[in-house]
């Protein structure tokens, strides 16, 4: 199994490789050799050595015993088409020329005894290649010469490749360009399956999560495909989950919220039932402190149903054409009469002649302010200011929300989960506003904008 894994592997391809590029120049170069010279030995209109064509000569004139004169011209004819570059000619036992393949004037049409030694003499080892045999086995028949310029006879790997060197030179080319082609295409391969896994990773779907990729080879990059389909199966199956268990959890949440409101309104009913009693000063601060807990509770399990409908999408946004700042005006008057109470300076700018009209929601754009003003009379009375500014802008406008109190880095009793400032954030997201909160010691500032998005 393992083996089977190794020879599929991209380190199995990869050695390979390098072995081919180890072993290129000591077999290819000399297996190209022996292929070219064994094409060159094979071809019928090749040379071959001085030692084989003297025998074959001697054969050919053996063969020629008792042949007429037709006979030998023919013969003559057959080893001329054979090595065009040769000359033939027959000498009789009298001396005399009888035929010459082709004409020849330097040759005597007679030939004596010391003109044939000194022709010997001449042509042994010399240029042309010459060979000299009797026809037949009787010498009284005369005798045959066949001659040919020894660089026809020249055979070896050098008359080769001095004759078609740029043959040789382009096969070992070809060679080479074929290895870099083998090379280039195993690289090519790796890494466009690389840059289609990478792709494919920042390729999402709507849920955030890519999709799986086809898996077309098991070797290292086919399991690292394999991991990443593995990793988007638990992925799905962990959105799977949190989305069942979000949903769960909503549910409990809406149904809580549903229940509990039940008992407050009879707790409620009783604790007004119970002030119009006569009670010591102690049970008059104890129900006031009771009524006010139950207001925070109230107020809590709206903020919890409130959530909840905003993350499902099931709260109801009607966006319309409203001047924002009179919008802003209506929610703070209607709540003056709780920062009077508490003591709260008020600081109001809001431009009446330079109203903007906006798209949104006027019930979101209120229940935001509530939550804001909420957030100041729980937690900052201490510092006794609030400021409501705001302006109207070249993009759109600005509104500023201003206390002097401790801020949100600083615990205190009434502080909650944060369920109303999400609820800020969920919602003016979806009124496309933006908004940002500094707060510190000396107070808190959260600053809302509209840009772009005017009615």
């Amino acid at each position: 199994m393992k083996l089977a894994k190794f020879r599929h592997s991209l380190l199995a391809r990869y050695l390979l490789l390098i072995f081919a590029a180890l072993m290129f120049i000591p077999i290819a170069f000399p297996t190209f050799t022996v292929i070219w010279y064994s094409f060159e030995m094979d071809n019928e209109t090749a040379t071959i050595n001085g030692e084989g064509l003297e025998k074959l000569w001697h054969q050919e004139a053996k063969g020629l015993n008792n042949a007429s004169a037709e006979e030998i011209k023919k013969r003559f004819s057959l080893m001329k088409n054979r090595y065009p570059e040769s000359t033939m000619f027959w000498v009789d036992h009298l001396g005399d020329l009888q035929t010459s393949l082709p004409e020849r004037s330097d040759i005597p049409s007679n030939w004596s005894a010391t003109y044939t030694v000194e022709f010997m003499k001449k042509s042994y080892d010399g240029d042309p290649f010459t060979t000299v045999a009797f026809i037949g086995e009787d010498q009284n028949n005369g005798f045959i010469v066949f001659q040919i310029p020894r660089d026809e006879l020249d055979s070896s790997v050098d008359s080769l490749m001095s004759r078609y060197y740029y043959l040789f030179y382009a096969g070992l080319l070809v060679l080479f360009a074929l290895f870099i082609f083998i090379s280039w295409l195993l690289f090519y391969r790796m890494r466009k399956r690389l840059l289609r896994l990478g792709k494919t990773m920042d390729q999402q779907e709507a849920d955030g999560i890519p999709k799986q990729i086809a898996v077309s080879k098991m070797d290292e990059i086919g399991q690292l495909e394999q991991s990443f389909n593995n990793m988007i199966d638990k992925l799905e199956e962990s959105r799977d989950r949190q989305q069942e268990e979000e949903s769960l959890r909503r549910q409990l949440i809406a149904n809580l919220s549903h229940d509990l409101r039940t008992p407050l309104t009879t707790l409620r009913g009783h604790l007004y039932t119970l002030q119009k009693e006569s009670l010591s000063k102690q049970g008059q601060d104890s129900l006031q402190l009771i009524d006010h807990k139950i207001t925070y509770l109230g107020q809590l399990i709206d903020n919890l149903l409130s959530y909840t409908l905003l993350t499902t999408g099931k709260y109801p946004n009607k966006p319309e054409a409203i001047f924002i700042f009179r919008a802003v005006r209506i929610t703070v008057a209607s709540w003056y009469p709780t920062f009077e109470k508490g003591g709260f300076h008020m600081d109001i700018e809001l431009p009446e002649k330079e109203d903007i009209i906006w798209e949104l929601d006027a019930s979101w754009l209120e229940r935001v302010l509530d939550n804001i003003f909420q957030n100041v009379v729980r937690h900052a009375k201490a510092g006794g200011y609030i400021g409501i500014k705001g302006k109207r802008t070249k993009q759109g406008f600005e509104l500023d929300i201003i206390d002097h109190g401790p801020g949100f880095t600083k615990e205190s009793e009434n502080k909650g989960a944060g369920i109303g400032m999400a609820i800020i954030s969920l919602m003016l997201k979806e009124m496309n506003l933006q908004w940002e909160m500094e707060t510190d010691e000396e107070g808190t500032i959260i600053h809302i904008s509209g840009k772009g998005e005017r009615g």
